[in-house]
Formats: structure tokens, sequence, C-alpha cells
């Protein structure tokens, strides 16, 4: 039987910004990931957009430029090779990568979406993992009680998002290290 600490090692913390709410219409703009554990290992990249549709909200919380980003973003095809070849890079041979994320279902759509239409599959699979989830099945705690604002307080110094995707894929592996620490000991961080 695999236990949580053999399955660390294929736990891919991932965040991404993006120009709008889905991925048939609006670009993904960057992405970060990140390993679990020490030594952490990153990945970080900007993307020309594929589409020209932005939702100002969206905008207005990374602070992305659109135009920054055609000039000097990575063409979508050669982003998402890098971020295929890192994967394989800092993967144990043979394991597939889990997909984790805070919010999971969102930043997958996108993630799936891209890899699918440029090179043809998902490294990730169909698979995917979210923290808030993970956090709320384990503590019993309600769905409104496993926000980025109540998680940040328990796990990581009560930080707030920077919404650089980077950034924000070590604080949620971050978190979620502490979700699986607290697990194994037994006992419920609140």
């Amino acid at each position: 039987m695999t236990s949580i600490e053999d399955e660390k090692s294929r736990y891919i913390c991932v965040d991404i910004e993006t120009a709008g709410p889905i991925p048939g219409e609006y670009a993904m703009l960057s992405i970060g990931a990140c390993t679990i554990g020490s030594p952490r290992r990153t990945f970080y990249v900007e993307l020309q957009p594929d589409r020209d549709r932005t939702e100002p909200q969206s905008m207005a919380v990374h602070h992305l430029d659109m135009q920054t980003l055609r000039q000097d973003g990575y063409a979508p095809r050669d982003a998402l090779e890098a971020f295929r070849d890192w994967l394989a890079m800092v993967l144990p041979e043979g394991q597939t990568p889990l997909f984790v994320a805070f919010n999971a279902p969102f930043d997958w759509m996108f993630i799936h979406d891209y890899f699918t239409r440029y090179l043809g599959e998902n490294p990730f699979g169909h698979s995917a993992l979210d923290i808030k989830a993970l956090y709320m099945g384990y503590s019993g705690k309600p769905w409104a009680e496993t926000s980025g604002k109540f998680l940040h307080r328990i796990y990581n110094e009560d930080k707030s998002l920077s919404h650089n995707a980077l950034q924000d894929a070590i604080d949620q592996a971050v978190i979620l290290e502490g979700i699986l620490a607290d697990m194994e000991k037994g006992t419920v961080s609140t």
C-alpha cells in the first residue's frame, strides 16, 4: 500500500494567472509550479496571449500586461513544452505528476485545455487534488473555513496571495505541507 509520504514526490503545486474565467474565451498568462518538500524546485513562465479578450477584474488582480506578454512571453506551445520537460526532470522516473492547487478546478481546466490543445496530451492526466477540499475533508470544517484567508493564517504566517503564479504555487505548497503534516500526526490545526 502506498503512503502519503511515498506520494509526496509526485505532488506538483500549480498556480496560474489568466485574462478571464474560462479557457475557451480567455488566455492563460502565466504558470507557476513547484515541488513540495525540500529542496523545493520551481518552474515559472509567462505566455503570449492566444486570445485577445480580457476581463477587467482578472487583469486587475495580477497586473500582467497583454502587450508586454505579446512581446516578451513564450509562445504557448513553447511554454507547455518547457513545463512538460520540467515535470519530467523533477519527478522520479516512472512517476506521473499529481496536479495540486488551491481551487484546483479553475487552474486544472486551463492547464488541461492548453496541454491538450498545444501538445495533444496533459502529463497530469485527469487527476487533480484540491487543497481546500483536502482540508475540508480532513478537518471536518465547513467550506467557508477553507478559504485562503483561513488556511494562510493557520499554515503560512497569515500571508495573502501575491497573484504571482510562482509565489502563489510556493505558498500553496507550504499550506499543503502543513495539512499533510497534520494528517501524519493525526492532528488538525485550526
